[in-house]
């Protein structure tokens, strides 16, 4: 007598695809959480360390293997990309966030501050305004993510309002930055880092503030 088989199961010699698909399934969610652990350990790492820090070192924190980490990234400059868009979007959003809610000459001196602060927090910060290993403008392509265009922005609106010097550019602006985060490459000193903010500050300030036609004069 044939043995009764129940509706949907495989035919002798056949695949259950029900299994496969559950195995794919699988697979796939172990991939996601291999990916997630891998860029958790990349943003202590890369704030840690800046772009020099190894892959090894990253799979390391991360718990996985080498093999695993190039399934994933095939470079270590990929992961670094990914962390720092990251960081990226969030610096773009507090650029607009300063934008609307304050004048522009404070929303400029804020955002300068914030990108001192956030570079002496986050290697990977400090190292993606110096283009170590990573072309930020080519990476931050998307207007979501342009830094380029937010601190521009700013910088613009700032030197419109009579508050920064016409002569700057965002090149000199980054080239300030990276000068206060040099002065705690021996070790973090939040007084030096205040210090050399208001040094730089002060250096941006127009001397004279531009004259606005419709102002009445005292």
């Amino acid at each position: 007598m044939a043995q009764e088989r129940h509706s949907g199961e495989p035919e002798p010699g056949e695949t259950d695809d029900r299994a496969a698909t559950g195995q794919v399934r699988r697979q796939r969610a172990d991939g996601r959480r291999n990916q997630a652990r891998l860029l958790e350990a990349a943003f202590a790492a890369f704030a840690e360390h800046g772009a020099s820090v190894s892959v090894r070192e990253i799979a390391r924190r991360a718990g996985v293997s080498t093999g695993t980490f190039s399934r994933h990234f095939p470079t270590k400059e990929e992961l670094f990309r990914a962390v720092v868009l990251n960081r990226i979007g969030r610096l773009v959003e507090r650029a607009d966030e300063l934008a609307a809610d304050h004048d522009p000459a404070t929303a400029f001196f804020a955002f300068f501050a914030v990108l001192v602060e956030e570079g002496a927090a986050d290697h990977s910060v400090g190292d993606a305004l110096s283009s170590a290993g990573f072309d930020i403008q080519a990476a931050a392509s998307t207007a979501d993510l342009d830094f380029g265009n937010a601190l521009r922005g700013l910088l613009a609106r700032a030197q419109q309002a009579g508050a920064v010097r016409l002569d700057v550019d965002t090149a000199d602006v980054k080239a300030l930055v990276l000068g206060c985060l040099a002065r705690e490459r021996d070790g973090l000193d939040e007084a030096a880092r205040q210090r050399m903010i208001s040094i730089a500050c002060d250096g941006l300030r127009a001397s004279v503030r531009l004259i606005n036609p419709s102002d009445k004069p005292l």
